[in-house]
This record gives C-alpha cells, sequence and structure tokens, in this order.
C-alpha cells in the first residue's frame, strides 16, 4: 500500500506545509462542490480529507459525473470511479484495469520502485499472496483471538477513567502494533517501529513524519535491514506461522530481490495497521455522533459484529485504490484509453445512494451490514479482512464491559492524506459501566 499519492507530489506537501499561511494552488479546502465547475473537481489533493469536508465532493460526482476525469492535479490527470457498481466492475476486471505498476496515484520514482503483490496481475500476483496467506488462515485466526482478547483488555485496563487522552495513540495504535509484532513474530520491545514504519510508508514527503523523499527512503531501508535479519534467521528454522517465516520458506518469496522483499513487507504492514487502526478511532467517534445508536449498542451486545461491519463501511479506511488501464475502454459513456490511471473511490461507493440505504447514517443493525466495499472486490480483495473485524469485534466486546461511555471531548485531527483516511488524534473521556 505505498507509492501512492505520497511518493512524491509537491503540490500536496507545500499544501501541508502552507496550512496557517498559504494554501496550495491545488486544495480544494473552502470551496463548494455544488457550485464550481466539476471539471475542477480534485479528489486526490489531501486537503479535504485532513478537514473532513470530502463527503460533499464525492456526493456531486456520485450524482453529477459518476466516473470522472480530472485534468489537473498535482499528481497530473486521473479518472475517479464513483459508484458502488462501477468500482466493483473495475476492482473484478484485472484484464482490462491492471494493478501494475503500482495501485498509488503517483507513478513510480525511479529510486523508489518497491513491487508487492498488491501491485501485481496474475499469475504472479497469486503465488505470492497464497505464500502469507495461511497467517490469516481459520485456524490461525482461533489461535489469536484469545492473545486479542488478552492485550485488548491489558489495554483497557490501564487507561485513565474521567480523564481526557488520546484514543489514537493509547487504544487503536497501541493494539494494532502488538498484534502486527505477533504476526511477524517481530521483538515485542521494538513493535513501535512498526508503527513508525507504517507511517512512513503512507506519509507525504515535507508533510509530516517523512521530512523528505530521502528521509523516507532512507528508513524505510532501515526497516529492510532490520527484517533481512530477520528472514536470513527464519529460513535457517524449519517454517513456522509467522508471516516472515512464509516468506522465507514461500516457493513464490524466498528469493525476492531486496526491494521486493521491501515492497510486500511494507505492504502487510500497512494493511495490518493503518486500516484496523483507524475503524478503531472511527468506530468511537461514529458512535458519538450517532448516540441513539450507543444507547442501542448499551441495550444489546449481541450487535457487535453487524456494528463492526458498519463501523468499516462508514469510515472506509482505505478511500481510494488506482488501477491502470491496460486497453481503450468504456465505462458510462467514458472513453477510456490505455495507460489512464483510474481510481476507485471506495469511499464514495461505501455512501451510494442507489446501493445503500441511509448511506450517510452509522447504523449498527443495518440489514446486510457486510455488504460494503472497504475490503475491496476481487483478487485484490484485502487478505487481512477476517482478522481485521475480529479485533474490532473483541475490543468492542471488552470495552463495553469495561466502559457506559467512550466519550469524545474534541475535534479529531485527521490524517492528512486521501489514500488513508484516518485520525491522527482522537480525544476522549472513559466512563465507567
Amino acid at each position: 500500500m505505498l507509492d501512492n499519492e505520497n511518493t512524491g507530489s509537491s503540490g500536496y506537501a507545500s499544501g501541508s506545509r502552507a496550512a496557517g499561511r498559504k494554501r496550495s494552488k491545488w486544495s480544494m479546502v473552502g470551496k463548494d462542490p455544488w457550485t464550481m465547475p466539476i471539471g475542477e473537481i480534485d479528489l486526490s489533493h489531501p486537503g479535504i480529507w485532513k478537514t473532513g469536508e470530502y463527503l460533499p465532493f464525492l456526493a456531486r460526482l456520485r450524482r453529477d459525473a459518476p466516473v470522472h476525469y480530472c485534468r489537473n492535479s498535482a499528481v497530473g490527470p486521473y479518472w475517479s470511479v464513483l459508484k458502488f457498481d462501477d468500482i466493483k466492475a473495475v476492482d473484478t476486471t484485472p484484464a482490462i484495469y491492471s494493478s501494475e505498476p503500482t495501485i498509488g496515484i503517483v507513478d513510480i520514482l525511479p529510486d523508489f520502485d518497491v513491487p508487492s503483490f498488491i501491485s501485481m496481475d496474475p499469475p504472479r500476483h497469486g503465488r505470492q499472496r497464497k505464500t502469507v496467506q495461511p497467517v490469516v488462515a481459520p485456524d490461525n485466526l482461533k489461535r489469536l483471538s484469545g492473545t486479542i482478547r488478552e492485550r485488548a483488555a491489558s489495554i483497557l485496563d490501564d487507561l485513565p477513567v474521567g480523564e481526557e487522552f488520546d484514543w489514537v495513540g493509547r487504544v487503536s495504535i497501541e493494539l494494532t502494533t502488538r498484534m502486527l509484532a505477533t504476526l511477524f513474530d517481530f521483538p515485542f520491545e521494538d513493535r513501535h517501529k512498526l508503527t513508525y514504519w507504517s507511517d512512513m510508508a503512507t506519509a507525504i514527503p515535507g508533510a509530516g513524519v517523512a521530512e523528505s523523499n530521502e528521509h523516507r527512503l532512507q528508513t524505510l531501508l532501515e526497516c529492510l535491514d532490520c527484517f533481512t535479519e530477520l528472514f536470513n534467521e527464519r529460513a535457517k528454522l524449519p517454517p513456522a506461522p509467522d508471516m516472515v517465516s512464509m516468506l522465507a520458506h514461500g516457493e513464490a518469496t524466498r528469493d525476492m530481490p531486496p526491494m521486493e522483499f521491501l515492497g510486500n513487507l511494507l505492504l502487510l504492514i500497512v494493511g495490518g495497521n493503518d486500516t484496523t487502526r483507524n475503524s478503531i478511532s472511527g468506530g468511537v467517534l461514529a458512535l458519538n455522533e450517532f448516540p441513539g445508536e450507543y444507547e442501542k449498542l448499551r441495550r444489546d451486545h449481541s450487535l457487535i459484529p453487524n456494528m463492526v461491519s458498519e463501523i468499516i463501511r462508514w469510515q472506509t479506511p482505505v478511500a481510494h485504490m488506482r488501477r491502470t488501464a491496460k486497453v481503450d475502454t468504456e465505462l458510462r459513456g467514458q472513453s477510456i484509453r490505455a495507460g489512464d490511471k483510474v481510481l476507485m473511490w471506495y469511499a464514495s461507493g461505501n455512501r451510494d445512494e442507489e446501493v445503500i440505504e441511509r448511506p450517510d447514517d452509522f447504523w449498527i443493525d443495518r440489514p446486510n451490514a457486510r455488504r460494503h466495499l472497504a475490503f475491496g472486490f476481487g483478487i485484490h480483495r484485502c487478505m487481512g479482512n477476517r482478522l481485521a473485524e475480529m479485533q474490532l469485534r473483541i475490543l468492542w466486546e471488552e470495552i463495553v464491559k469495561r466502559f457506559r461511555l467512550v466519550e469524545v471531548t474534541g475535534e479529531p485531527e485527521r490524517i492528512y492524506s486521501s489514500f488513508v483516511n484516518g485520525y491522527a488524534r482522537l480525544p476522549v473521556r472513559l466512563h465507567r459501566a
């Protein structure tokens, strides 16, 4: 999940640095999507995602230009696909819409070509994905469930009651980071390196954690060095049920070039970190925005599994994914040329009024709540979807045992990204059950 918008757009970075001074010329912040010329709408700029203004832009395009061409942006021209069924069609047609060379909106930079199986087409994609698939097989998930519950309980029991604190740092990041360490069998005392590398992999250079492309590359090469040591150690040992061992012993992955190994590592780290952690935060925010649903949850804890699916739909932690047209094609009457960038906006498809009833409402007993796009469709459907759901379910089972209310006490601080739809900070206060 790297090589996206963050890998080299100076327009994006300058927009963030100038947040309190001069706004980037590409910014959509403060503009009215219902009155501006539709051809000027640019969903890719992170500003409206950082400020939480993106939903009206998605709604305007769903209504008036469901397959929309943005001719001018900081990352060049691209198509946006906004409707649920159209996104599903693109996602399930790899013969027309390719994941190669990258699933990110920015084309691969010469000094940062880190391929991974998410940016591969069949048959190569299937061979590499199959190597690590056993880590989320039913038997392994069953084995992990006790560990997740134990760690969730430990984290929650250590939280201050009645005092304001940051839910993202104390709960969302901590739980997902502990689970990542388990999945990789990574040294537990160094687990926060995984969070740092994940943040660096999806960072926009010059807009926060990554000072520049050079800083980002240097840090991720340190990640590669660390995991190469682990890889070489595991290759000498019998196969084990952790992802490094699986990569070291897999026929399709044991001889990967270093940058491909790094690409797959970052895919697995980001996939296991950003998506779950932002759904953990988003669920708390949603229940606070819809207090009637929180009361419904307090009355009936059996709604938690269904609520988890609704949290993931409502949050949609990966806002978009890119494909590249392999041939000239047509979608909703729009002519797409071979080589064109095509962005599937999952965050829009999950609010499609023609498919999802009351899409802007958070509705914990929503019928057919699992019918959403947040995990993608087809061969690239999120490999860890069941693990993510299990972490959220267990966490909420443990939360409702202890706390009557996780109260949001201030505005969330959102991430400056149109790729990762998430939160940097969420202030809360706990009230005991």
